[in-house]
């Protein structure tokens, strides 16, 4: 069977010489039988995934055959080639990305270790973000280059859900303390709303009394104290250097509604009214204490 050979890519009409994370063009090909590419080295991330046929990635000290649901990532300035099958020639999607922020972003979704491969099982979102970002280049609105970084981000968090069910605990952190991790994350991030920890549980998909348990032999408290004192040392960073917001303001900005309660908890573990604190602030910061904990 003759295999039509195509090829197709759309470079990012923005470009930004300091950006972080930026994502620079998007294609796609479905190649002739034996079209090799390489040896050569790129100076840009390029994540390829295979859509159909077959073919050979090699890295300096891997080679791999890949095939339909297939991903490879190429690092910067690491010496690859690959080339599709003689049969079945291999019809791929890929995106190209830099910045100062790509080796993070790729290492955060486990291609780290020599890792470069990645196997979908077929279902998969990588493809149609792909397409999806080189349609918004083909369309040059000034939005394409914000709307390219949230489909970048789709597919390496594919990819990292992917990854990392296949890594398997290390001994120098255990399920619980990852766990844990989990748990002071969420409270971090949701402080400031009246989450309980109830919902937390429910978020975590666990039972209340094991995290309870758990959470209390890692860090020494349980997850209510650990609330409340983040709480509290947000309201104090806020007490100092926001003087225009009132009380009751300090206390709905960090999750607690009831100002009253805001003030005998902040007196509890302080010492003194929230008033009080910001009065000793304004006169002499340094002569402030830490809170009793």
């Amino acid at each position: 069977m003759t295999v039509q050979e195509s090829y197709s890519v759309a470079s990012n009409p923005v470009y930004h010489n300091q950006s972080p994370l930026h994502v620079l063009f998007a294609g796609e090909s479905q190649t002739k039988p034996l079209h090799i590419v390489g040896p050569k080295i790129y100076d840009y991330y390029l994540l390829h995934y295979v859509e159909s046929g077959r073919g050979l990635f090699r890295t300096e000290q891997h080679t791999y055959e890949l095939g339909k649901g297939s991903c490879f990532l190429i690092h910067p300035s690491r010496l690859v080639s690959y080339a599709s099958d003689e049969s079945d020639p291999w019809r791929y999607r890929w995106t190209a990305f830099t910045g100062n922020e790509a080796k993070e972003l790729v290492e955060s979704a486990g291609f780290v270790g020599g890792q470069s491969v990645l196997f979908t099982g077929g279902e998969s979102l990588i493809p149609s973000s792909i397409n999806r970002i080189a349609d918004a280049f083909y369309s040059k609105k000034e939005s394409a280059d914000m709307a390219a970084l949230g489909y970048l981000y789709l597919i390496f968090s594919e990819a990292r859900e992917i990854l990392t069910s296949e890594i398997p605990l290390t001994g120098t952190e255990s399920q619980v303390q990852r766990t844990v991790k989990q748990m002071i994350h969420y409270l971090s991030a949701q402080y400031a709303h009246p989450v309980s920890i109830e919902q937390m549980c429910e978020s975590l998909g666990y039972n209340r009394a094991y995290l309870s348990r758990i959470f209390k032999k890692e860090t020494g408290m349980s997850p209510v104290t650990y609330l409340l004192k983040l709480r509290i040392d947000k309201s104090r960073q806020l007490l100092r250097e926001r003087p225009e917001l009132s009380i009751e303001q300090v206390a709905a900005s960090v999750g607690l509604t009831d100002a009253l309660y805001f003030s005998r908890q902040f007196k509890r573990l302080c010492g003194q009214s929230p008033s009080h604190y910001r009065a000793l602030v304004a006169e002499s910061p340094s002569s402030l204490h830490d809170c009793l904990y």
